[in-house]
């Protein structure tokens, strides 16, 4: 009896903008070090990128400007331009974001619609990836200055956190289905989405006021276990916890720690924890001394960023 052929997982790609253009390097090439592009493009002329992604087949990328969401073809040309109406006076305080479904076949837009200034809700739109039609569109309770966005490993999902400054976080999950968008919003405003685990199986979040590190079950949002900054061995009135790390591996991830010296320089440590007993491993060595510029890739190795701008891969944690 012939057994079915499971579907060949996409490549694993990441983007970077360096020197104006947007680059895209493939993880599956198993290079270390600092990464070479595969492909790079150039945004329209007068395009201001705010945020891009790149399809794992390398035939399209993606970018938004303040006032809309622009594909290019893999030669570079622009296919499709979907305009934010009206056009924002505003060019601080609202980042508009997009990320492609893990088939390459629809952009997910985040616009920050009411800092934009265009007098109607944040909105959250699906499009089609060849010509840029809406397939979907939805108003959402949020008044955010910017979204991050995670296609889920395994599922057609995406989880979205959108960060509402000082009032918090809130995230969603969402499909397409038959045409219309399946919204989940989690019960909570006060946990920002760190990362997904590499089998979608959980996803790490930190605390807004960053006092804690949280494991969740996927889909469900369930906490597993909660590390505070006591249980790293420092004082939580002088350290906290920082809004970056991620899933190492599927069974380590990486939390980081930031606080000040006494005389007021700020240090940044990292340490490497279990996600099924919580335990903690110890530090880690990310070979950077800046906590967002640490990106864990699931398989054991991660990413740091060059001088050139270009990416650097370790492995060997």
């Amino acid at each position: 009896m012939a057994h079915p052929t499971r579907p060949t997982p996409p490549r694993k790609v990441v983007t970077r903008l360096v020197d104006g253009g947007i680059c895209a390097y493939d993880l599956d090439a198993g290079d270390v070090g600092v990464l070479s592009p595969t492909a790079t493009w150039r945004p329209s002329p007068g395009d201001d990128v705010v945020e891009y992604a790149v399809s794992a087949d390398l035939q399209r990328a993606c970018y938004t400007t303040f006032d809309a969401a622009v594909c290019l073809t893999a030669g570079g040309v622009e296919i499709w331009r979907s305009q934010f109406e009206p056009r924002s006076g505003h060019k601080m305080g609202h980042r508009p974001g997009c990320v492609l479904s893990l088939d390459g076949s629809t952009v997910w837009v985040y616009r920050p619609d009411v800092m934009a200034g265009r007098d109607r809700p944040d909105q959250w739109a699906a499009l089609d990836a060849g010509t840029g039609a809406v397939i979907a569109q939805t108003d959402l309770r949020t008044v955010g200055h910017g979204g991050e966005q995670l296609p889920h490993p395994t599922d057609d999902h995406v989880l979205l956190d959108v960060g509402e400054g000082q009032d918090g976080s809130v995230v969603y999950r969402a499909s397409l289905v038959e045409g219309r968008m399946e919204l989940v919003r989690y019960p909570w405003d006060d946990r920002c989405l760190i990362g997904l685990s590499p089998d979608g199986s959980h996803f790490m979040t930190v605390a807004h006021d960053q006092t804690d590190v949280a494991l969740h079950t996927y889909p469900d949002g369930e906490v597993t276990f909660a590390l505070s900054v006591d249980a790293f061995g420092h004082d939580p009135d002088e350290i906290y916890v920082e809004w970056s790390g991620g899933y190492l591996s599927a069974d380590t991830v990486v939390v980081s720690l930031m606080g000040e010296t006494e005389d007021e320089q700020e240090w940044s440590r990292h340490y490497t924890v279990d996600v099924h007993s919580g335990r903690i491993h110890g530090q880690f060595d990310a070979r950077t001394d800046n906590p967002y510029d640490i990106r864990p890739l699931g398989d054991r190795s991660w990413l740091t960023t060059d001088t050139s701008g270009h990416p650097i891969r370790w492995t060997g944690a």
